[in-house]
């Protein structure tokens, strides 16, 4: 018999527990750091990924040209706070690292309340959360705090430090590649400029490592590449560094938010038809929970720079809760007990059944195509009769026959009958091996 492409995916529910628990394990050891768009931050959560997977770290000088970009200057920050007059900490850096805006200016000086509130971004309608905020390409001196703590401030002098710098240096990313049987690729990409917030990114730079991890062991037809990049100016260094090469990416994804229980949720790259489009639309129907399907913007993470028209790579987002439709986006609700193992279990399971119909996805032809092929005689009523799904995988046989013409692949086959990729695809294996089917 042929070997089962998708037998090393199938997970008893051990397997799977202890799949969402490593997820969900390697997501807490990154929570704590401080990332931005460059930085100790990124290199250190880069050095963690590197002790699960192998990981190539590349570095672009400041000043380097990315098309229309410009690789920034390097910002370090080594503490940050705020005290009021007697010297107590109403805010302090080592607290949370949300505190201070990314990219903060250097800053140390004496104000009154007033002009502290002019340094101090806050959230009003979710008062007691602190606000994640970033100033990348205007340099500012802020700081972010839950707007209930700022509101019982009393009048008086208050003292403030963001001791920090911006200075000549290089942005840092990373990528492992698990090489296939052919050059052509499936690019899975999560950013890696946040800081602690737990479902972005933490559950999409866990769930790609993993799955990186759990790719070594397969034997792929598609070779992969997992991209660990900053936010737009990251995604754009990797595309300029690649530019003679992208032609080679076949499929592909950003992955983010993966860690709660929402969605899920799938945004169509911008051919809005691509392979992958339509095995992630495929997966999600038969999740059993209720997916949303986005069409293109050009508004979200960094498929708006892959998908962007010099390069209209087929490149869609996948996330369990969109981004910005839950109250904990962006702020510090956005914590370890926000995202489950459970979740990122499901995530990853999504993912990699996508991959499944990548790499099983085939165009067969019926070799017996003058009215249906006499299955009793060749055992394949007995092979499936005795099972319960038995009219599952009947109905999967002939539809498989009925439209082996040479133009449909599997998972046309898949979407024409409604039925799951898993059980067209079984079908048109035993097809072929009673000599039924050949790849067109």
């Amino acid at each position: 018999m042929l070997e089962d492409p998708l037998q090393p995916r199938r997970l008893d529910e051990a397997s799977a527990a202890e799949i969402g628990e490593a997820i969900y394990s390697l997501a807490c050891e990154l929570y704590p750091i401080c990332r931005s768009i460059t930085g100790r931050g990124v290199r250190e959560t880069l050095e963690i990924l590197s002790r699960r997977i192998d990981l190539t770290r590349h570095e672009v000088p400041t000043g380097t040209a990315l098309f229309d970009w410009t690789a920034p200057k390097e910002w370090t920050i080594r503490d940050a706070w705020i005290k009021d007059a007697s010297g107590r900490n109403v805010l302090d850096f080592a607290a949370s690292n949300l505190h201070v805006m990314s990219y903060s200016a250097p800053l140390h000086a004496r104000m009154s309340l007033d002009e502290l509130k002019k340094h101090v971004v806050t959230l009003p309608e979710q008062p007691d959360l602190i606000p994640y905020r970033t100033s990348y390409y205007a340099e500012r001196s802020a700081f972010c705090m839950a707007h209930s703590e700022l509101s019982a401030l009393s009048e008086g002098e208050y003292e403030a430090l963001i001791d920090s710098e911006l200075a000549d240096g290089s942005l840092s990313y990373g990528e492992h590649v698990h090489r296939g049987r052919t050059d052509q690729e499936f690019l899975l990409s999560a950013h890696i400029c946040h800081p602690s917030l737990a479902n972005d990114n933490c559950s999409g730079l866990a769930l790609l490592a993993l799955i990186a991890r759990a790719l070594k062991e397969r034997e792929t037809r598609y070779s992969y590449r997992f991209l660990f990049a900053p936010g737009t100016i990251g995604a754009l260094a990797w595309l300029a560094a690649n530019e003679d090469r992208l032609s080679r990416i076949a499929h592909g994804l950003v992955v983010s938010c993966v860690g709660d229980g929402g969605g899920p949720t799938y945004k169509r790259s911008r051919r809005g038809d691509a392979f992958i489009d339509r095995a992630m639309v495929h997966v999600l129907a038969h999740t059993g929970l209720k997916p949303t399907i986005l069409d293109f913007s050009p508004y979200g993470y960094d498929e708006r720079q892959f998908c962007s028209p010099g390069f209209d790579l087929p490149v869609g987002l996948f996330q369990r809760s969109a981004f910005g439709t839950f109250p904990e986006y962006h702020t510090s609700a956005d914590n370890l007990d926000f995202i489950r193992p459970m979740h990122l279990q499901a995530s990853y399971r999504m993912i990699m059944d996508a991959i499944d119909i990548v790499e099983a996805n085939w165009t067969p032809r019926n070799l017996s195509p003058k009215g249906e092929p006499q299955l009793g005689r060749r055992g394949l009523y007995a092979a499936v009769g005795g099972d319960k799904t038995g009219v599952a995988g009947m109905m999967a046989m002939l539809w498989v026959l009925n439209l082996a013409d040479g133009e449909h692949c599997l998972l046309n086959m898949a979407e024409r009958s409604g039925m799951a990729f898993r059980e067209i695809e079984k079908a048109a294996r035993l097809l072929r091996e009673h000599g039924l089917l050949a790849d067109a």
